[in-house]
């Protein structure tokens, strides 16, 4: 009897266990995971559509459920002029997604206890000190006035846009100005400075707001860069590579783009009133060659280059909590933190900002199809990736371009994949 009761209390007490999810991304048949080719296949016929009429150049996705790989496929063409297709090994510029790789680093050196969430930038850059909020700027010669800060601006300020740290180039008139004036850049190809001083120079300048008094996209991701070099001492390249690429398996990500793999960076198309045009240059400055370029200045905000399987691999380990392929780089639990809502009462539009995402309410998934809990984010040159627990689904669409389009795209997008589901 005793015998048969420890057996029971066995198996009892290894059912209570979290069950952890160890899924490696394999390609399967959509039935097999509760997904329809059939349904999946419109994305085939709408992706040909859209290039037929000029609306892209050709688009890429991946749609994984259950680590089972359903779709990867690319769709047009790399050069509309030569016909050269669109392959699906291409590396994309993927700027703001390199923001949840930093936040994964950040969040990877506070568990070995480097720092606390709530202690001040300062503790750890000292020019971050006595700061200041913008309160009166002169647009006609960009003089301004400030006021004494509130608090010190912390590090959980920084992983969810709250900080008052506004963005360079691409920010508000005010940040531009200010920002300019200091040789603050968004980071994307800099040449002659360092990522150290850039970040030093940011600590004595105004916010544009009272730490954690709203939600603005700025520097603060290459700031948290800057501090996972302080917290390793690694430059960014080096502990991206050794701690998360190579354990990760992700071969085809950079911040400088290896010569031989420089044919596999794909064209960038910007739209105007004749049409679709290969673009070599945006904001009338950026080369779109920068990711070939040799780099010294790591800009944790937007440097990354990447494939869309590489990529896919880090949502995964997300989804996995934090596990893939037998290498841990977080725990469940600073998951489950990093993808939940983080800004309290903060507007996001509908949604909510976690440590390094946004994250879906019941608001937000009543209004597109991603469940409630699904976390999100993307990049300047058209890609976007999002990871829906719920559905156990990786889903990410990679283009490089700017047009008219764009934002329809990315919802009927959404709406195809949903109603792929067939379980």
């Amino acid at each position: 009897m005793n015998r048969i009761y420890g057996l029971f209390l066995l198996v009892f007490v290894s059912c209570q266990q979290p069950v952890e999810t160890k899924k490696t991304l394999t390609p399967a048949q959509p039935e097999s995971i509760g997904m329809s080719t059939a349904r999946l296949a419109r994305l085939d016929s709408i992706f040909t559509k859209w290039v037929d009429a000029g609306w892209m150049n050709g688009a890429l996705a991946l749609i994984a459920r259950d680590g089972k790989i359903v779709y990867h496929k690319a769709t047009g063409y790399n050069n509309i002029e030569t016909k050269e297709p669109l392959k699906a090994d291409g590396i994309y510029r993927i700027a703001s997604q390199t923001k949840a790789i930093t936040s994964v680093a950040v969040m990877m050196l506070w568990e070995e206890g480097k720092f606390l969430l709530d202690d001040p930038v300062s503790k750890y850059i000292p020019t971050f000190a006595n700061q200041t909020v913008l309160d009166k700027f002169n647009t006609k010669d960009t003089t301004y006035t400030t006021i004494p800060a509130k608090r010190a601006t912390t590090i959980r300020d920084l992983l969810t846009h709250t900080s008052g740290i506004g963005y360079a180039q691409i920010g508000s008139p005010e940040a531009n100005a200010i920002y300019a004036k200091n040789n603050i850049t968004a980071g994307l190809y800099v040449s002659g400075d360092r990522l150290e001083d850039a970040m030093n120079r940011l600590g004595p300048l105004p916010l544009m707001h009272q730490p954690g008094a709203q939600w603005t996209y700025g520097l603060n991701t290459d700031l948290l860069g800057r501090l996972v070099e302080v917290w390793s001492g690694k430059t960014l390249d080096a502990f991206f590579t050794e701690r998360i690429f190579k354990p990760l398996g992700m071969h085809d990500t950079y911040f400088n783009l290896p010569t031989e793999k420089a044919s596999r960076l794909v064209n960038f198309y910007q739209e105007d009133s004749t049409g679709l045009k290969l673009q070599p240059k945006v904001f009338g400055v950026l080369d779109m060659s920068y990711p070939l370029k040799e780099k010294t200045y790591f800009s944790g905000g937007g440097g990354l280059s990447s494939t869309i399987y590489d990529y896919a691999i880090f949502l995964q380990m997300l989804l996995n909590g934090g596990e893939y392929n037998g290498v841990r780089l977080l725990s469940r639990n600073t998951i489950r933190m990093m993808t939940m809502n983080q800004i309290n009462e903060l507007h996001l539009g509908h949604n909510k900002f976690g440590l390094g995402f946004a994250v879906q309410t019941e608001k937000g998934s009543a209004i597109e199809p991603l469940s409630e809990g699904s976390y999100s984010w993307g990049g300047a040159f058209s890609t976007v990736y999002w990871v829906d627990p719920k559905e156990k689904m990786v889903v990410l669409l990679y283009r490089q371009m700017w047009g008219v389009h764009d934002d329809e795209i990315d919802a009927k997008f959404n709406t195809l994949v949903y109603q792929a589901l067939n379980d």
